[in-house]
């Protein structure tokens, strides 16, 4: 065989490989990253589970049943989805009835590039999601982190007999008398003709990094991939994510909790990192001023992500806190 057609023919080959390996490495950090969630749920002991509610379909996690003491609901943040608790539930009770769910259009919850997701939207898919469940059959204790945080606090005040206890993780939704650099992004993406370059919105290793920088205290080498996983299930639906995002922060949604915070009649616990850069921990006592059932607890060395850099911490912190609400209301049954 001549010399020139064998060279030609290793050139092809070597290429093709070269493009398989490639490929395949592309995809390695979100495989890495959704075997190393799957492990998660096995070693959490959580099921996942779904159910359909009026042509729209909820994904959640749950573990233990209905008991005698309150079921706790957790909303998570912006862009992420249910498996961002996991390290948070590892400390909780076996027995506890848990459920964690997929917002709606995040995760494996029905996405719909037409539908409203604002704060007063998304409560009402909670609510839907809620009845569906039958976890309304008596009050159950709610948590929700950012995005999700703001969205409880709105549905504690639209539903207050739903719930026992209400526990919020730097929430969004609060107005502010200096504005801080997540708010100078914020008013970048309003003004943008082509929003969907920013950094907020990350769909690309560098926006990615910035937006760790922004949302950890101390960014390490395990929350960094971590965010890669979540920056590469993300991709494909961008222009979800930028719809999301533009409701949430619209006129009509930006200061939800903040109009609805007097409203929050259930016991309160408001947790939030010393260093968050993206809504500023002065909203702690912004909220714990007007709520008046209400108790403050500010993390050391700790950003936006709580879940991610202090799970042990906020953990015990709403465990001790659902047991004292939990106490109060058998002590009240029987005297």
């Amino acid at each position: 065989m001549d010399l020139t057609v064998m060279k030609t023919i290793i050139h092809i080959a070597m290429g093709i490989l070269s493009t398989s390996f490639l490929t395949k490495y592309h995809v390695l950090p979100s495989l890495i990253f959704r075997f190393m969630m799957w492990c998660k749920r096995q070693k959490r002991g959580v099921k996942v589970e779904y159910i359909d509610h009026e042509g729209y379909r909820f994904s959640y996690f749950s573990r233990g049943k209905p008991g005698s003491r309150p079921s706790i609901l957790m909303l998570h943040g912006f862009s992420l989805n249910k498996d961002i608790w996991l390290n948070t539930i590892k400390l909780f009770p076996q027995d506890l009835h848990l459920v964690c769910l997929d917002m709606p259009g995040h995760g494996k919850t029905t996405r719909l590039l037409g539908e409203s997701y604002t704060a007063a939207a998304q409560a009402e898919r909670i609510h839907q999601f809620v009845e569906g469940t039958g976890l309304n059959k008596k009050p159950f204790h709610l948590v929700g982190m950012s995005m999700g945080g703001m969205v409880a606090g709105v549905y504690a005040a639209q539903y207050p007999s739903e719930i026992c206890c209400l526990s919020l993780l730097c929430p969004a939704g609060l107005k502010y008398p200096t504005e801080n650099q997540f708010f100078k992004h914020l008013k970048e993406l309003v003004q943008s003709k082509n929003p969907d370059n920013t950094t907020l919105v990350p769909v690309n290793e560098k926006q990615g990094k910035y937006l760790l920088k922004l949302c950890l205290h101390r960014p390490n080498i395990v929350n960094t991939q971590i965010l890669k996983g979540y920056l590469d299930d993300r991709s494909p639906h961008k222009m979800f994510f930028i719809t999301c995002f533009l409701d949430i922060s619209s006129a009509q949604s930006r200061y939800s909790l903040h109009d609805n915070m007097n409203k929050i009649k259930a016991p309160t616990q408001i947790i939030w990192g010393r260093d968050d850069k993206v809504f500023d921990s002065s909203g702690a006592e912004v909220l714990a001023t007007v709520i008046r059932n209400s108790q403050v607890h500010m993390l050391e060395k700790c950003g936006h992500f709580i879940s991610l850099e202090r799970p042990k911490k906020s953990a015990k912190l709403i465990l001790e806190f659902y047991n004292t609400v939990c106490d109060k209301a058998e002590s009240k049954k029987v005297a």
